[in-house]
C-alpha cells in the first residue's frame, strides 16, 4: 500500500533526474540568498553553474550544526521571515539551539513526506493515531501531525507524559497506532500491564517509533508487549524532523524519500564518500526545502545505505537503522562503546527487563564500566543461586561484545529511572 505510488515506486533513472535538476536549482538558491553558503563557495573556488548534478555533490561543502548555531537565529534562512510560517528548533544540547524555518511549502511538503510515512507502517483514513512525541519546538508531534491529518486520519495528539491517561485514552478512543518513543512504549507497556489491561482490550496494531537508537531485539520487546508492528522512522529538526525516512513492512531498512533527499554516507574521520553497504556517518542535502535548505549536512548518526529495490515495490534507497553516533560514542580503555551496543546484548540474553544504566567513572587513569540492568519480577525472587548465574552470564555477552570488562549489578524491577521522552542510559562521572 502506497501513499504516492508515482513517486515511491518511481524507476532510479527517473530519480536521479529529479535529484540533479532539484539539486543545481538548490545551489543556486543558497549561493544568491545566504550569505553564509556564498562565503563557504568562493573559500573553494566554486560557482553555482559547476554544479550539473549528483555526480558533483563531493564538490560541495559540508554544513554542522555548529554552522547553524554559529549563524543562529536566521543567518542560514534561504527565505525572508515574511515567508517562514513556522520555526521550530532542536532540543537537548547546551547553549543556543539550532533554529529551522518552514515556509507553506516546506510543511506542505512534510506533511506528505509524513502521510507516506504512515501508510508504510499501515495507516489509513480509518487509523486512530495517537501522536505521543512532544509538541512544540521539538518537530516529532507536529511533524506527525499533519501528516496524519493529511491521511484523513483521527489523531489524538496527546503529546507527551501523564502515562495514565495516555492508556486511558488508547483504550476509550480505540487508538490503533501509537507514535512515541521506543524506550517510551516500554514504558508504556509495563504501565498497561500493572493496571491489569489485557491487550485484548485494546484496539493497537501498529507503532512508529523514533528519535532514539533502539536495537532488533528491543523491536521485538515492544512487539510482543503491545502485540503489534513496530516501525522505525528517522527524521532530524535540521533536514525537516520525522519522515525523512521510514520501514516498510519487510522491515529491511528505512526508505529515504530520494525526491527531497540527497542521503550519502562519509567516513567521520576523513569525510570521503563511503560505497553502498558501508558504515558510516549519514549525510543529507535537502533539494526542496524552501525555508532552510542544506548542503551536505552532517547528522553525526551512523548508519549503512542500500540501494538494491525493495520487495514492498518502493525504489528509495534504504538506510539501516541508526547504529549509534560518531559524537556521542563512548570511549572506555580505548574502545569505542554505543549504548546501543549493550541495549541488544541484553535483550538477547532474557529474563533482564530492556531497562538499563550505565555509569562510568575513573579510577587514577584506569576508566571503569557498571552495568546496571533490571532483572524480572519473577527472577528477582528466585534464589540467589539464580541471579548469581544471569549476572555472570551477563558478563561474559558484554565482554565479549564489546571487548571490555564491565561491573554488572543486578537491580530489582522498576528501580532504574523511566523517562516519558529520549531515555538517559549514560551517567558519565569522569572528568574529561
Amino acid at each position: 500500500m502506497y501513499w504516492n505510488e508515482k513517486v515511491e515506486t518511481m524507476s532510479h533513472e527517473e530519480l536521479i533526474y529529479i535529484q540533479n535538476e532539484r539539486l543545481k536549482d538548490m545551489v543556486h538558491r543558497l549561493y544568491y540568498n545566504v550569505p553564509f553558503y556564498r562565503s563557504k563557495f568562493q573559500n573553494l573556488g566554486l560557482e553555482p553553474e559547476d554544479i550539473k548534478g549528483i555526480e558533483d555533490l563531493s564538490k560541495l561543502p559540508f554544513t554542522t550544526k555548529q554552522d547553524l548555531r554559529d549563524n543562529y537565529p536566521y543567518g542560514i534562512f534561504a527565505s525572508p521571515l515574511s515567508e517562514i510560517v513556522r520555526i521550530h528548533a532542536s532540543s537537548g544540547t547546551t547553549g543556543k539551539p539550532t533554529v529551522v524555518g518552514y515556509t507553506k511549502k516546506d510543511i506542505n511538503t512534510w506533511s506528505e513526506l509524513s502521510a507516506r510515512a504512515f501508510v508504510a507502517a499501515d495507516a489509513d483514513r480509518n487509523s486512530v493515531i495517537q501522536i505521543a512525541y512532544g509538541y512544540g519546538l521539538f518537530t516529532g508531534g507536529l511533524g506527525l501531525h499533519y501528516g496524519a491529518e493529511k491521511l484523513c486520519a483521527s489523531v489524538i495528539p496527546i503529546s507527551t507524559g501523564n502515562t495514565q491517561r495516555q492508556i486511558m485514552l488508547m483504550k476509550d478512543l480505540k487508538t490503533s497506532l501509537i507514535a512515541c518513543t521506543p524506550s517510551y512504549a516500554i514504558y508504556l507497556a509495563d504501565s498497561i500491564k500493572e493496571q491489569g489491561i489485557s491487550l485484548e482490550e485494546l484496539n493497537l496494531k501498529s507503532g512508529i517509533f523514533g528519535a532514539e537508537p533502539w536495537p532488533e531485539n528491543m523491536r521485538k520487546e515492544i512487539e510482543k508487549k503491545l502485540n503489534i508492528t513496530a516501525h522505525d522512522i528517522y527524521g532530524l529538526s535540521e533536514v525537516m524532523g520525522p519522515g525523512v525516512a521510514i520501514e516498510c513492512n519487510y522491515k529491511c531498512g528505512m526508505h529515504i524519500w530520494e525526491d527531497h533527499f540527497i542521503p550519502e554516507i562519509v567516513d567521520p574521520n576523513t569525510l570521503e564518500p563511503l560505497p553502498y553497504g558501508t558504515l558510516g556517518e549519514l549525510v543529507f542535502t535537502t533539494i526542496t526545502k524552501e525555508g532552510m535548505p542544506l548542503l551536505r549536512y552532517r547528522t553525526r548518526d551512523l548508519s549503512i545505505l542500500y540501494n538494491e529495490t525493495c520487495k514492498c515495490g518502493r525504489t528509495h534507497i534504504r538506510m539501516e537503522r541508526i547504529k549509534g553516533r560518531s559524537d556521542d560514542m563512548l570511549i572506555i580503555r580505548g574502545v569505542n562503546i554505543f549504548p546501543s551496543q549493550i541495549e541488544n546484548a541484553l535483550l538477547e540474553i532474557g529474563e533482564v527487563e530492556p531497562h538499563y544504566q550505565l555509569i562510568i567513572t575513573r579510577d587514577g587513569t584506569l576508566d571503569n564500566l557498571e552495568i546496571k540492568v533490571e532483572v524480572t519480577e519473577h527472577l528477582f525472587s528466585d534464589k540467589i543461586s539464580g541471579l548469581e548465574s544471569l549476572q555472570k552470564n551477563i558478563a561474559r555477552k558484554m565482554e565479549s561484545a564489546l571487548q571490555l570488562s564491565a561491573k554488572i549489578t543486578l537491580v530489582e524491577p522498576n528501580s532504574i529511572p523511566r523517562f516519558e521522552g529520549k531515555s538517559k542510559r549514560v551517567i558519565d562521572k569522569r572528568n574529561i
